[in-house]
């Protein structure tokens, strides 16, 4: 998708709606109700997850909804509370609403101000097996919380068996459910009608299972408290109605005073650059990987403006930091929806729940709540990553397994330390390039990428043993730059020390195959003896004089490779 010249960024709705069919309202109309089906249980579990009364969950999930139809890239992509950013808005937030709506305003301007200036790259630096580690350790963080295993075991004698029996019995269906749908074939147009209905049935009980086992959950409890008794610990009332429309609380009031804005920004630390990322990473994979799977292409920087304004126009109604759903996305995307107009009717079911549905919610089990999030974030675990980047490649396990362990310990340790050890790894690739030298009457010396100071010494040590060799007679250079696209002026200071300590040594050195960006810094630099020719071949000739016999042996293709 071909990016804006403009100074403000178009509306990506205008691309889409002048050529809207009705043909695709069906399916954006179906697609919107089973993501709404799936958002309403999900949002009261999502809330109870990072410490929040849960009607905040009902209120986040329905501005990012409307947004992301407006300035949103992808068709699939849905926005809301999910797992992830509910574990982190647990870790920042302090369990306080107002904390949680202003993390939410802050973090939004944050992802703003980024896509504004195009630095949607920075996500870039925040490799594979860093996101897997992070969001495999939030999986089992958040599945333990839940189940509270510690204290299960602990006070053995006080738990309460109906929460027990109903939260595994949850379990059981949601992942039944899940199954089933995943199994059973798409009923083709040759079929019965009465086959074509039973293949929508359980393809709805599948889409919606999270609703119909919360639902179900309900009705149980429901029948207990007619009875007269109650063996679980229900979700209590929710207020009903509309969050008001206004900014977030920028002090909160505390028994012993007022807590300044300073405060609450100091409280939430680290979380102001970790929500806010966490936050775009997940929008951002979420969106690529859709567009790749259905056709299409997104705009990165755009997808940083919409999770931004949803954000930051959430925090208007109550909202706690809001990403992309990769659950409730791929929903969408399998209902088979044509636009992001789809959105709009996700939004308006949360809407109405809020509007006209709060009081049923009295009766849904915390436990069925449970079962929702640990049937969400399990596949999260990807014990598969293991085995795969141990059998391609060993060292992408390092920041994996750093982040995947100090996540355990604090979030924000895990991720800043899986992207510090990936970057040192990347700049020891830099630092340490492969560089394959071919003998000969003259040394062949062809590194393997670009040339930056932290090479040099590495490029100078390398070059100087083998021309310089106390086993062999001392040979002149040719620096094959065939694959040096960049090169920067550390790396030319050196290369003029390594002209001038093979001078006195009698030997010369001359370049071949240089891009002309790279010519061009060099005879800027005005190199004493600088010598460069088009080929190898007439670089070795010059070198020997000017003869035409060959100046390498016939066995430089197999000649090894100095790391």
């Amino acid at each position: 998708m071909p990016r804006s010249r403009c100074p403000l960024p178009a509306l990506p709705i205008l691309r889409w709606l002048p050529r809207y069919s009705l043909a695709w309202l069906p399916l954006d109309l179906l697609a919107g109700l089973a993501v709404g089906l799936t958002t309403v249980p999900q949002a009261l579990a999502y809330a109870e997850l990072a410490g929040l009364p849960l009607q905040y969950g009902l209120y986040s999930s329905f501005m990012g909804c409307f947004v992301y139809c407006f300035l949103g890239t992808a068709k699939d992509v849905t926005l809301g509370p999910t797992a992830i950013m509910s574990l982190l808005v647990s870790s920042y937030a302090s369990h306080e609403p107002v904390h949680a709506v202003l993390l939410a305003f802050l973090s939004g301007c944050i992802q703003l101000a980024m896509g504004l200036l195009h630095l949607g790259f920075l996500l870039d630096f925040i490799s594979f097996p860093v996101i897997k580690g992070f969001t495999s350790a939030a999986s089992i963080t958040i599945s333990f919380n839940q189940i509270k295993v510690y204290e299960t075991l602990r006070r053995i004698g006080e738990t309460r068996a109906g929460d027990a029996v109903l939260g595994l019995s949850c379990l059981a269906a949601l992942a039944g459910l899940r199954a089933v749908r995943s199994q059973v074939p798409r009923a083709g147009p040759a079929e019965s009608l009465a086959v074509r209905i039973s293949h929508l049935i359980v393809w709805i009980s599948g889409t919606a299972r999270n609703a119909l086992v919360v639902l179900f959950a309900g009705l149980v409890a429901y029948s207990f408290q007619v009875l007269g008794s109650q063996p679980f610990r229900l979700t209590g009332s929710i207020p009903q109605g509309l969050p008001p429309f206004r900014p977030p609380r920028f002090s909160l009031a505390a028994p012993n005073g007022t807590v300044p804005f300073q405060s609450m920004v100091q409280d939430m630390g680290v979380g102001l650059a970790v929500v806010p990322l966490m936050g775009l990473l997940e929008t951002i994979a979420i969106a690529k990987a859709f567009a790749s799977q259905n056709g299409y292409r997104i705009d990165p920087n755009q997808e940083l403006l919409a999770v931004g304004v949803a954000n930051v126009l959430g925090s208007f109604v109550s909202s706690y930091p809001i990403t992309g759903s990769f659950g409730r996305t791929a929903v969408n995307a399998q209902s088979g929806v044509c636009t992001p107009a789809g959105g709009l009717v996700t939004g308006a079911l949360v809407l109405l729940s809020l509007a006209y549905l709060t009081s049923l919610f009295y009766y849904i089990p915390k436990a069925a709540l449970a079962a929702v999030i640990i049937s969400a974030v399990v596949p999260m675990f990807d014990a598969g990553i293991f085995r795969t980047l141990w059998r391609v490649k060993k060292l992408d396990l390092v920041p994996l397994c750093v982040t995947f362990l100090l996540c355990f310990w604090e979030v924000q340790y895990g991720i800043v330390a899986g992207v510090l050890v990936s970057g040192i790894l990347l700049l020891y690739s830099i630092a340490r390039p492969p560089i394959k030298v071919s003998e000969g009457a003259v040394l062949l010396v062809q590194p393997g990428s670009s040339l930056h100071f932290p090479a040099v010494e590495h490029l100078r040590d390398c070059v100087c043993s083998r021309a310089l060799a106390a086993a062999s007679p001392p040979r002149s250079v040719v620096l094959d730059c065939c694959h040096v696209s960049s090169i920067d002026y550390t790396a030319v200071l050196g290369l003029a020390e390594l002209l001038q300590e093979l001078r006195r040594h009698g030997l010369s050195l001359a370049f071949c195959g240089l891009k002309d960006s790279v010519l061009q810094v060099l005879l800027s630099a005005d190199l004493e003896g600088f010598q460069h020719f088009p080929s190898w071949e007439e670089a070795g000739g010059a070198e020997l004089g000017g003869s035409r016999a060959e100046p390498f042996s016939s066995t430089a293709d197999s000649s090894g490779l100095i790391q």
